[in-house]
């Protein structure tokens, strides 16, 4: 059974909104995820809000944040606006996607790369903006650190499997 087959039988057998929101995030197509992500990182590189976005090309900021999510899918004639109003290609959008002459499966083997997702976020944002205020040799102290932390946390995970 092969991925969207499954996520529509749970959907089918389950009222449970946070599952479904769950379940739809996770049967989107990868190439309907990876341009939302560079919807969100195109418009972050130009410095525009949701809202200002949103305003740009007649759609709600709520609409966007679907679109950058992956949970609605763009049209060709929004890509076309939203390219129109960053001021960028739309090749763009399609940017880090592998050539579907060139590979049959690679479609289904395109992932959201999850270092560039955190960094689009609010979070991840602030805590690059918040690292590269610190001096270079705490910026090293603070990899450092968190280097550690993950070692640990993994191993706890593995103890725990065992």
């Amino acid at each position: 059974m092969n991925r969207r087959t499954a996520a529509t039988q749970v959907r089918a057998s389950t009222g449970a909104p946070a599952a479904q929101s769950s379940i739809a995030r996770e049967s989107a197509h990868p190439v309907d995820l990876h341009v939302g992500q560079q919807i969100r990182i195109r418009r972050m590189q130009s410095d525009v809000s949701l809202g200002d976005l949103g305003a740009g090309i007649g759609v709600s900021l709520q609409q966007v944040q679907k679109y950058e999510s992956g949970k609605n899918r763009v049209s060709a004639s929004m890509l076309y606006e939203l390219a129109n109003c960053l001021k960028i290609p739309v090749s763009k959008f399609f940017e880090g996607l592998p050539d579907p002459e060139t590979s049959q499966d690679a479609i289904h083997a395109t992932k959201i790369d999850d270092r560039i997702a955190y960094i689009s976020t609010a979070e991840g944002r602030r805590l690059i903006e918040d690292v590269l205020l610190l001096p270079a040799r705490v910026r090293s102290r603070v990899v450092a650190l968190v280097s550690s932390i993950v070692d640990e946390e993994m191993k706890e995970q593995s103890d725990v499997g065992r």
